[in-house]
């Protein structure tokens, strides 16, 4: 079997045990995202060396990472999932990785909208919102502010592992179409 193969393979299983671990545990288990990092790096070194490792491996990883960590900073994630997507930009690579980010970022927005419209909590959402962005825009306008805390009770978590396995393999399947 070819290394472009297992790295798809090993990203998919990667992605179906935590998407199934957050929707059914809430958490996404460090060491399952290690492992799975670690075997990314492996496959990467077999693909073609050290070159191919930087470029695909710790590239792919640093924008997984630099994607979905000013979201973990917002407090509107969880660490497990910049971890989980970190992982996968390792195996995918930095083009796909952002592909993946911005398709798990849809198919995420969707999860989210129905978890708030079925919990009807739309008028606590925009609450919650306004709180988070307010902080940013008055640092836009070069006046300062402290971050404050949430004036309605989070609208509900969602199992975001979830939202990164589906965008992963819907960006697998549509390459391979």
């Amino acid at each position: 079997m070819s290394i472009p193969i297992l790295l798809d393979l090993s990203m998919l299983a990667l992605v179906t045990a935590a998407g199934v671990q957050d929707l059914l545990q809430r958490r996404i288990a460090n060491r399952l995202v290690g492992i799975f990092s670690l075997l990314a790096l492996g496959l990467h070194l077999a693909a073609g060396g050290f070159a191919a490792a930087w470029s695909n491996w710790a590239c792919g990883a640093a924008t997984g990472l630099a994607l979905f960590l000013p979201l973990y900073m917002l407090r509107g994630m969880a660490g497990g999932d910049v971890k989980l997507m970190a992982a996968v930009g390792a195996f995918a690579g930095p083009a796909l990785a952002l592909k993946i980010a911005l398709a798990t970022f849809c198919i995420g927005g969707v999860m989210a909208l129905v978890i708030v419209l079925a919990r009807g909590r739309v008028r606590d959402l925009l609450t919650n919102l306004a709180a988070l962005l307010r902080p940013l825009f008055m640092r836009l306008a070069g006046m300062s502010s402290a971050i404050e805390p949430l004036p309605a009770a989070s609208v509900g978590n969602m199992p975001y592992g979830l939202a990164i396995a589906l965008g992963t393999m819907l960006m697998l399947s549509m390459r391979q179409a």
